[in-house]
């Protein structure tokens, strides 16, 4: 099968790279079919089959110029490392890539979970996203709502964090109360960061767009047309858990994050998102998403760390029950 792609409204030199180095590159990724590139227009021979999944995928690359300008190497392995799976039947999207981020950089649901909660986001108005730290939970969820919000179906983000220290003492950070605060919802920061140039970020957090906040600055609130994402939940008691559980108003997503095993309050037993678990499960419209070691998106020390614990602590409880 011989096939032919325009390139209309491309400088061919642009989109090409210096000395053909990006079409090389594409070369190097389809090593099953020949490309030529003549001009405006890329020739492309092969199997009928080879040649759809390259179609799909070489769509992406153009989209993606189209909307950011740009394409960096690292951009183009992205696209076309993209899952063929994901992409059938959907007109040449990859269904994995929630947002692009700064720089057009994909963000997208790696892990079986991180997809779970990534398609489960459409159908459930409240979520639950457990599991322990590197497994993006966090992460997707905030892409989630910068993609609602990109699309217009909410009018404004709300991320929340409590304040406990994690061995850490607030009065001894220096400051007033925000720069105190701030260290404790950096990585919400870090997040937005990667996904939203930081020029639009200032003026979405100067205009109340997107609210970072405390979560003692919930109380008396009612959340409406907001996507709302509480992290480290396992640190919330009963009562805040609750109170910002019954903030949730109308056309608002809520997802709430956490990690049963990183509890930092002084009773562990008094874990709202413990709690919580109990309560609410087999309500309908509320999920839980159970993260685990496999999600771990980290350095793969990471996921080592976390099964030494799971193992150290499995030993400690058949000691004390013995």
């Amino acid at each position: 099968m011989d096939k032919q792609i325009l390139l209309e409204g491309i400088d061919p030199l642009e989109f090409f790279g210096v000395n053909n180095s990006k079409i090389n590159l594409i070369k190097k990724l389809f090593p099953k079919i020949k490309i030529t590139a003549r001009g405006n227009a890329l020739f492309v021979q092969g199997e009928d089959k080879e040649i759809n999944i390259f179609e799909k995928k070489f769509a992406l690359i153009l989209d993606h110029y189209f909307q950011f300008n740009v394409l960096s190497d690292e951009i183009i392995r992205e696209l076309m490392n993209a899952g063929v799976s994901s992409m059938e039947g959907s007109g040449g999207e990859d269904k994995d890539i929630i947002v692009f981020g700064n720089n057009g950089k994909p963000v997208r649901a790696r892990t079986p979970n991180q997809k779970k909660l990534h398609d489960q986001s459409a159908n459930s108005d409240m979520i639950f996203a457990i599991g322990p730290a590197g497994t993006g939970k966090t992460y997707t969820a905030i892409a989630l709502a910068v993609k609602a919000l990109k699309n217009k179906e909410i009018r404004k983000i709300i991320l929340s964090r409590p304040a406990v220290e994690a061995g850490e003492n607030l009065g001894f950070l220096p400051g007033d109360l925000k720069d105190k605060i701030d260290p404790y919802l950096q990585p919400l920061y870090d997040a937005l960061q990667d996904m939203i140039p930081p020029k639009k970020l200032e003026e979405f957090m100067k205009d109340g767009t997107i609210q970072i906040a405390p979560l003692a600055f919930m109380r008396g609130r009612t959340l409406s047309n907001a996507y709302v994402i509480l992290d480290e939940a396992q640190n919330t008691t009963e009562n805040q858990l609750k109170m910002f559980l019954t903030r949730m108003g109308l056309n608002a997503k809520f997802i709430i994050t956490g990690d049963v095993t990183q509890i930092d309050l002084p009773s562990k037993s008094n874990s709202g998102l413990v709690q919580a678990l109990k309560i609410l499960k087999g309500i309908k419209s509320i999920t839980t998403i159970f993260f685990d070691k496999r999600d771990i998106v980290r350095h793969k020390l990471v996921r080592d760390i976390v099964e030494a614990y799971d193992k150290h602590d499995n030993e400690s409880e058949h000691f004390k029950s013995s």
